[in-house]
C-alpha cells in the first residue's frame, strides 16, 4: 500500500525539524482506528481511515528505527467519529507523558480539552487529522521553508491582532462579516520546537477566533472544497451563529443534523469560530481540509469550539470550512485578494 522509504526522509525532518526532537525525549504516536459499525460507511470513507491507520503505523515504525536514543510509543483507540469531541479518558491519560506527540487522526483532536490539558503539562503537539501519505512525498506540503512560512504566517497573524473587523467576499456570493476586536491572532507555522507549542502538520496558516454574536452575512462553501461536497453548501450567519443550511447535498445534509437547528442545546456547534489564512506554497488538495486549509491564498471559517484559539465558546464540533479566491477586509482594507 504504501513505501515507507518515500516518506522516511519526510517522517525524520518533521521530527527534527518541526518537532524539534531532542535526544533522550519521548515520543507518542496517536491513531483512531475505525469502529466496527464505521466499517458500514461508504467504501471511499472506510478506506480513507483504514489507510490513515496503516500510515500512523508506518510512522510509528520509521521513528521507532530512526530515533534510538528516544523513546518511541504507539497509541491507537477507537474513532469517536467526529472532530472535536473528546477522546477515551485513558487516551486523555496516555497524552500527559510524553514531549513529543504525533496526532495521525481522521477526527480532530486539536480543540479538545484532551489536547489542551496535554500543551499544558508541557507537551509539544502536530495535530494532523486527514494526514495522507502524499503529503510525506517531496512535493507534497510538508516539504515546505517552514522559516518563510512562520515568516510571514506570524506577520498575518500580527496584522489580525491589530484589526477590529474583518470582512470575507467571493464571487460566489460569500460575504460574512463579524468581529475580531480585542481578539488575539495565532500563527500555526509548523514549528513546534518549544514546550507546550502545538499546531497542524502541514503547517501554514493565521487564525483568529471572531468575536462572538457578532458573526453576519453568508458563506458560500463551493463544491470540491470539502471531501465528498459535489455542490455547493451555503450557510447563513445572524448574530454570532449559523441560522440555516442550503445545499451542499449528502454533506449537507450531514450539517444539518449536526448543527440540529432549533435544538438550543446544541447551539455552539452553530458558533462562527474560527477565521484562517493559509500560508503554505505547497498545499494543494482542495477536498481534504488539512491540506485545504492551508493553500497559499485561501481563508477558511471554521464553526462550533472556538475555546482552543482565543474565543470563549466551547463545543464538541469544530469544523473548517475552505474558500479560495477570496477577498479578505480587514477595517475596510482589502488585505488578501483582488
Amino acid at each position: 500500500m504504501f513505501n515507507l522509504d518515500k516518506i522516511k526522509p519526510g517522517v525524520i525532518s518533521m521530527l527534527r525539524v518541526n518537532m524539534g526532537l531532542k535526544n533522550g525525549e519521548s515520543v507518542l504516536v496517536v491513531n483512531d482506528v475505525p469502529r466496527p459499525e464505521e466499517w458500514y460507511l461508504s467504501f471511499s470513507e472506510i478506506k480513507d481511515m483504514a489507510e490513515r491507520s496503516v500510515l500512523a503505523r508506518g510512522i510509528y515504525e520509521i521513528c521507532r528505527e530512526a530515533f534510538k536514543d528516544n523513546r518511541v510509543d504507539y497509541l491507537v483507540y477507537p474513532s469517536v467519529g467526529q472532530s472535536g469531541k473528546e477522546p477515551p479518558d485513558f487516551v486523555t491519560e496516555k497524552l500527559l507523558g510524553y514531549d513529543v506527540i504525533i496526532l495521525v487522526t481522521t477526527h480532530s483532536l486539536s480543540h479538545t480539552n484532551a489536547r489542551e490539558k496535554a500543551t499544558q503539562t508541557g507537551a509539544r503537539i502536530a495535530s494532523m487529522p486527514g494526514i495522507e501519505y502524499a503529503m510525506f512525498l517531496e512535493d507534497g506540503p510538508m516539504a515546505v521553508d517552514y522559516a518563510a512560512i512562520r515568516q510571514e504566517t506570524e506577520t498575518i497573524s500580527a496584522m489580525l491582532t491589530k484589526a477590529k473587523r474583518a470582512r470575507v467576499t467571493t464571487d460566489l456570493g460569500t460575504d460574512l462579516v463579524f468581529s475580531i476586536e480585542g481578539r488575539e491572532g495565532g500563527p500555526d507555522t509548523g514549528i513546534y520546537d518549544v514546550k507546550g507549542e502545538w499546531g497542524n502538520l502541514p503547517g501554514g496558516e493565521a487564525f483568529v477566533a471572531p468575536v462572538e454574536g457578532t458573526a453576519n452575512g453568508k458563506l458560500v462553501v463551493p463544491k470540491g472544497w470539502y471531501p465528498g461536497l459535489i455542490e455547493d453548501m451555503v450557510l447563513e450567519f445572524k448574530d454570532g451563529y449559523v441560522v440555516s443550511l442550503q445545499g451542499g447535498g449528502q454533506v449537507g445534509a450531514e450539517f444539518s443534523r449536526l448543527l440540529a437547528f432549533g435544538d438550543d442545546s446544541l447551539k455552539h456547534r452553530r458558533n462562527c469560530a474560527e477565521l484562517g489564512i493559509g500560508t503554505n506554497p505547497k498545499a494543494k488538495k482542495p477536498d481534504n481540509v488539512l491540506e485545504a486549509e492551508k493553500i497559499k491564498g485561501t481563508i477558511h471559517i471554521a464553526i462550533g469550539d472556538s475555546s482552543h484559539l482565543g474565543g470563549v465558546t466551547e463545543s464538541d464540533l469544530h469544523e473548517d470550512f475552505v474558500i479560495p479566491n477570496p477577498r479578505l477586509y480587514l477595517d475596510g482594507e482589502m488585505v488578501l485578494g483582488k
